[in-house]
Parts: C-alpha cells; structure tokens; sequence
C-alpha cells in the first residue's frame, strides 16, 4: 500500500478542513502510543485552527472517531462510528494555543464512545454533572451535538463521515433540550451564543425572556424529541395478591431523574407519545393509554397510564425522597430516592432529594 492509500481517511478528513482555512497551519495535537497498544488517548490527533467569524474562537477538530487508514468494519456506509467531533472555543487574542481542558474534553469523549459503543447523533445531549472544565467557575455543565455549520458531510474511501459539533451547555438548557429539543433551543438562543461558540464564562441564554417564551412556546407545539432516557437509579418491583391483602407494584427512581420525567410526561404522553426509561437492568416504557394496567417481559416493563395518571404524577412527581401513592391507580406506588452527585473520583459534590 501507499502512503495515500494508508491514510485515505485521515486526508479526507484534512481535505475538508483546508478548504475552511485554506493555507493556515493548525495546532495539532498527535498521540505518541496508540490506544489499542496501551496509550491514554483514544483519538489519533487533534487539530486546532484560529477562527475569526462571528467572534475570535478555536476550531478544533477530532482524527479518530472515524477509520482514519484501511478499512476495518463490515458496514460499507459508515467510516468507523460515522462521525468526527468538532469544538468551537473561545479565544483571547493573544492565545497561541488551544486550552487544555477543551483538548482533554474531547479525549475523555473519546474514552466514552470507545468504552462504551454509545454514539453521538445530531440532537443529543450529555449531562457532565459539573463543570465541563474541572475547577473552572462556569455555568457549563453539560453538552450538546449539532451538526457543524461550516463543515459538510463527507464520504471517504471508507464510508460517511459527519462533523459533529460539540457546545457547553448549562444545567436548565439541558433540561429545555430534554423536554423539547436540542436544535429548537440551540436556534432560539442562536443570538446569545453566535456560532455555538463555547465561551466558559457565559450565562445561560434561559435568562433572556424573549428565549424563555420561545423555548415555551416550542414545548406548547412540539411536545418533547425526548423518547429514550437513561436513567441510573430504576427498579421495578411486581404487585403480590394474597387471600387477605393486595401489595402494590413498585416503581423506583432516583430524585434527579424523577425531575426530569415530571417535566416530560406533558411533552410525550400528553402528546400521545411514549417514553422509555433504561437502566443496565431494567427498561420501563411508560405509555399513554385509554386503559392504566401493565405487561412485564424478562426485564422489560410496559406501564400503560390514563391521562387521569399522568396529570396526577405531572403534579406529585417532584425531586423529593419520599412515597407517592396515586388516587387515580392504587395498584402503583412510585418511590423516589436520593440522587448522589460524584466527581470523577468517586467522591459526592451534591445530593439531590
């Protein structure tokens, strides 16, 4: 093989960008050991160029994510996961290199998709559970996946590959993303933060009223692109019928998560849509019904709730430790537990509920 063949996706890759930048020499970073032969970091390279449009940012962009050499995986479509990350920073004026934490950022996502097959989409969103640089005071504290505005699809000699661009988020625009969507929001705010450049020291674009009644005006209309949650805290115990009393089914969930779906059931079932909660054990698919009753398979939970339900729990389903019983189903008890928010170390920084 030569050299051009060896490399086909990386210079697919390189091609794209240089029609961006033109001559300009990015910053790059390269990984000495491999990570299939020990090394820390997954992606092979990173590349950072200087942008000057709408504001002075880093445009950097991952080489890894995607078969960047020969052909390795059986689908012919896509090129490796199907996607490269991008990352707008923004920039001093006399800053000659990339931060640190941006280019560790992209790594530890990196580590995320490797170790865990989980790919990113445009639309989704992830939740850092604090600050996306550690130690930084900033508001930022979650991430969220669009495609890049200025760079397009392309297909390498070993398949599809997109820009995804990755944007710091805070705690309540993650939560408007959830229980409407990522690009509405993203739209709405797109004035505040012009080219979804990251910028550690903004505040949340919720707090702009003209954004606020847009984002609720969305939720009226759409309802919520929200259809699959991954939920760390969930557990299902079944109803026991004896001769002398009957024990209600169990639903459990952690504080934080319960927040969330509260704030969900009016932009999905309401909306005649379904919602699934998923732990590594347990998945739980709540369903708008005519009729409240459930079908359990293995570890697959169908819970079917009336509108009388689901207005009931929209208004008792709230981020506290505690018991809920429903007038409208005594045959259901939701159970709502303590969330604890860990550092990387392991270590509780927070505990919800």
């Amino acid at each position: 093989m030569t050299q051009e063949e060896n490399t086909a996706g990386w210079d697919a890759i390189e091609e794209a960008v240089t029609k961006l930048y033109g001559e300009q020499e990015p910053k790059h970073y390269g990984t000495a050991i491999p990570y299939i032969l020990g090394g820390q970091d997954p992606l092979d390279g990173l590349s950072a160029y200087k942008a000057e449009s709408p504001s002075p940012h880093w445009h950097i962009v991952t080489f890894g994510f995607s078969e960047l050499y020969e052909k390795e995986s059986e689908d012919p479509e896509y090129s490796g996961y199907g996607f490269e990350l991008t990352f707008r920073v923004a920039r001093e004026k006399d800053e000659v290199e990339p931060p640190a934490w941006a280019l560790n950022l992209l790594q530890n996502m990196a580590r995320y998709v490797f170790n865990s097959g989980n790919v990113f989409t445009a639309g989704d969103y992830l939740d850092a559970n604090g600050p996306i640089c550690l130690g930084a005071d900033t508001q930022l504290t979650a991430l969220a996946f669009i495609p890049d505005p200025e760079l397009d699809i392309i297909h390498t000699p070993n398949g599809r590959v997109e820009f995804l661009q990755m944007v710091g988020i805070t705690d309540d625009e993650l939560e408007a993303m959830k229980i409407w969507n990522t690009r509405g929001l993203l739209e709405a705010g797109k004035e505040e933060i012009p080219g979804y450049i990251t910028d550690l020291s903004r505040n949340s674009m919720l707090r702009v009223p003209a954004i606020q009644e847009s984002v609720q005006l969305g939720i009226d209309r759409d309802g919520s692109s929200t259809g699959f949650l991954y939920v760390d805290q969930l557990a299902w115990e079944p109803g026991k019928n004896s001769l002398f009393s009957k024990k209600p089914s169990v639903l459990t969930l952690g504080a934080k998560q319960a927040e969330t779906i509260q704030k969900l059931l009016r932009g999905r079932l309401l909306k005649g849509k379904e919602l699934m909660l998923m732990s590594k054990e347990i998945s739980v698919t709540l369903e708008p019904s005519s009729t409240t009753g459930f079908e359990i398979n293995e570890h697959k939970v169908q819970l079917k709730l009336d509108e009388a339900i689901v207005n009931e729990l929209m208004h008792k389903l709230l981020p506290i430790e505690g018991e809920i019983r429903l007038s409208s189903y005594k045959h259901l008890i939701i159970q709502v537990v303590k969330t604890y928010i860990k550092d990387q170390d392991g270590n509780v920084v927070s505990t919800i509920g």
